[in-house]
Formats: structure tokens, sequence, C-alpha cells
């Protein structure tokens, strides 16, 4: 007990909890998001191009925003004004139907998340040592994970009673996104190790990427790649209503598939810091390919519900683990800088992909697009395994 009370500080877990609301309150929205889009005029193409571009703008900000953490030395008003602008803004989506407002309105949303993203990711790594870095990643993620367990079940519960309103549950999230907001006055900054730098240009992120040493490089460029393959979740919602799952079944998939992610995050954490960050993503990414191959030829109800619990497993193995992997290649004041950097350039690689997958189903079907994803997700792990290092030089400067 005393271990689990010094490994997760009292500002890892403010933080859990903040994303367990945000989470609750986005994920009330996330599954209904395709049925309402759908209800307002939105095409299987407009969908991917509107969920592309809002995650473009929150990745570019994280770019920018990250760094200008790093060389203000703060964190906190970050996040604190990240989660708040969030909050604010989902019901947003509500209030218009014309497609430029409900672009606006998401992209409000993504921007919040974009400004508190390296922030809040710097926070947690400085909370961890080299030894417990990614099981602090692995909290984080189980907690925010819950939060979007909560969420359907909520939405779930609402559209029972009034099927099809989907305005109004989007007015209900603010609640959730506000109680994050609120618990975000508690987070403080330690005292500052650095001195403040000139505020950075918006893409001065890309300097950062070029001048970061070789084993970060490459880690960025892996998952990157990886970025390009893996659309929107979206489109397995999509897939499912493809193959005629009800609207309440397909939100109990979902339901099940961030269960199953949440229960599995701190275990992931605890393999990361065991086996190492590089054989727990590797892992992570073969279940993918495993998830997306079964989805290019299933059409059962039970084999979606395997391939949901492995793509909960799969989860667990990733999104953590690579922020534990980004920790132990950077030093402590660059964090928020190489965590920005990773987050902008993979939102600008979820446009691509999520566009593209849209393109390829109308064109050829799900079908195709599921099993070459499934495909270049195995290539991809081998190159991890051939080309990235778990460890970078000791903090305090990168090796380049």
């Amino acid at each position: 007990m005393h271990v689990s009370r010094k490994m997760f500080t009292r500002t890892v877990w403010l933080l859990g909890l903040v994303s367990l609301f945000t989470d609750m309150a986005s994920e009330m929205l996330y599954p209904a998001m395709p049925l309402y889009l759908k209800s307002i005029g939105f095409s299987v193409i407009g969908i991917g191009i509107l969920e592309g571009l809002a995650e473009a703008v929150a990745g570019l900000s994280k770019g920018y925003f990250g760094q200008l953490s790093d060389r203000s030395a703060r964190r906190a008003p970050f996040v604190q004004w990240g989660y708040l602008l969030s909050a604010l803004s989902k019901p947003l989506m509500a209030v218009w139907a014309a497609p430029l407002w409900v672009l606006g309105a998401r992209a409000a949303d993504r921007l919040g998340k974009g400004i508190r993203t390296g922030a809040r990711d710097a926070l947690l790594s400085a909370e961890a040592l080299p030894g417990t870095r990614a099981r602090v990643f692995g909290f984080h993620r189980g907690m925010d994970t819950l939060g979007a367990a909560l969420g359907p079940l909520l939405a779930l519960a609402y559209l029972w009673q009034f099927p099809g309103q989907y305005r109004t549950l989007f007015l209900l999230a603010v609640a959730p996104g506000l109680a994050a907001a609120a618990l975000t006055l508690f987070v403080r900054d330690k005292p500052a190790a650095i001195t403040p730098a000139p505020r950075p240009g918006f893409f001065s992120f890309l300097v950062y990427i070029r001048q970061s040493g070789r084993a970060y490089r490459r880690l960025l460029g892996g998952l990157l790649a990886f970025a390009l393959v893996n659309s929107s979740d979206l489109f397995l919602l999509m897939l499912l209503k493809h193959h005629g799952v009800s609207d309440t079944a397909l939100i109990g998939f979902y339901i099940f598939y961030n269960l199953v992610y949440a229960l599995a995050a701190l275990p992931a954490g605890w393999l990361g810091d065991r086996w190492g960050v590089k054989a727990a993503l590797v892992s992570g990414l073969l279940a993918f390919a495993v998830v997306y191959g079964g989805f290019a030829v299933s059409s059962q109800w039970w084999q979606f519900g395997l391939l949901f619990f492995l793509y909960g497993i799969y989860a667990a193995l990733s999104e953590g683990i690579a922020k534990a992997w980004i920790g132990h290649l950077t030093p402590a004041s660059e964090m928020a800088t190489a965590v920005g950097a990773y987050e902008a350039l993979r939102s600008v690689a979820a446009l691509l992909a999520s566009t593209l997958a849209g393109l390829a189903w109308y064109r050829f079907g799900p079908g195709l697009l599921f099993g070459l994803s499934a495909g270049l997700a195995a290539l991809i792990a081998l190159y991890f395994i051939l080309k990235v290092r778990a460890f970078g030089p000791p903090a305090g400067g990168n090796q380049k």
C-alpha cells in the first residue's frame, strides 16, 4: 500500500479524476456522434473529414501549446484552460445543425485538448520514476477510460427513454465536463527548475523534432506511420451498423470495449515497466492487426464481442505506453514539447487516415479498408522491433 500511495501521488489522482469526468462527457456523445451527424445530413465521407479536421486542429495546437508550456515553465494554467474550453464547447454542437457550425464546435472541443495535453502529460511524467512511468500513464489511461465506459452507459440509459433526442444529450454532457474543469483548480505547478524562455512560433515544435535525439525521431516515425493506418473509431461503429447491429447494441459494444480498456490499462502499464515499453507497444500493435483483420471478415455478434475485447487490450498497450516511452527518451524540461510534437503530427496523420478511410469505404467497401490496415500495422510492429530502442540518454540532454 505504501508503494501505491507513493507511485500515485495527489497530482496523479487529480489528473486521473479530471480525465474520468472529461471522458464521461465526451463519450456520452461519441457513440451517438455518427447517428447524430447522419441525422443532420452528413455522409460517411463527411463524417471522416469532420473527425479528421477536428483532430488536426487539436494536434497542431498540441505542438504549439506543449512547447509554450515548456518555455514558460508552467503546466497548471494550460491544464485548467484546456479542460474548461472542452467543457463549454460540447453543447454547442446541438445549437445549430449547419455543417460549418458543427465543425467549429467540434474543433473548439479538440482545441481544448490541444491546450492541455502536453502540459498534463509532462505533469504525469514528472510524478513518476523511470521504473514506474508506464504504470502512472497506465493508471491515468485507466481512469480516463473508466469515464469513457460510464459516459456511453449514461447515453444508453438516456436514449432508451428518449430515442433520437441527440441534441438534448449534447446539452447534458456539459455537467461532467464542468466538474472536470473545477477539479483542475486544485492542480498545482511544482517550482520551476528552468528559466522561462521566449514564446515559440506556432510551428517551432518542428525545429525541436529536427534537433531531438535519433531514438525519439525513430519512435516518432513509427508512431506516425501507425497513426496513418489507424482511422477514427467511428469507422468501427459504422461497420457494426453496416452489419445491421442496432443502436442500443452498438453502444453496448462500445461500453464493453472501454471497460476492457479501463481494466487492462494499469496491468498493461505494469507489463510496460516489467517487460519494457517496446515489448508492450509491439504486442499492442499486433493485437490491433488481429482485430482489424478480424473485422474485415466477421459478421456475427459473438465475433464482434471477441474483437472488441482484443481491441481494449490493444488500446491499453498503446497510448499510455507510447507516452511512457517518450518520457524515457526525453528530458523532463522538454516533455511537453516532445508529447505535443508527437500529438501534433499524429493528428495531421489522423486527418489523412480518417479521410482516406472514408474514401476507401465509399469506393471499395469496409473489407478492404480493415484488411489493409491490419497488414500495415503488422509491418509497423516489425519496424519497432528492428529500429527503435526503449531508453535514451540521461535527462538533461538528447543524443543526436
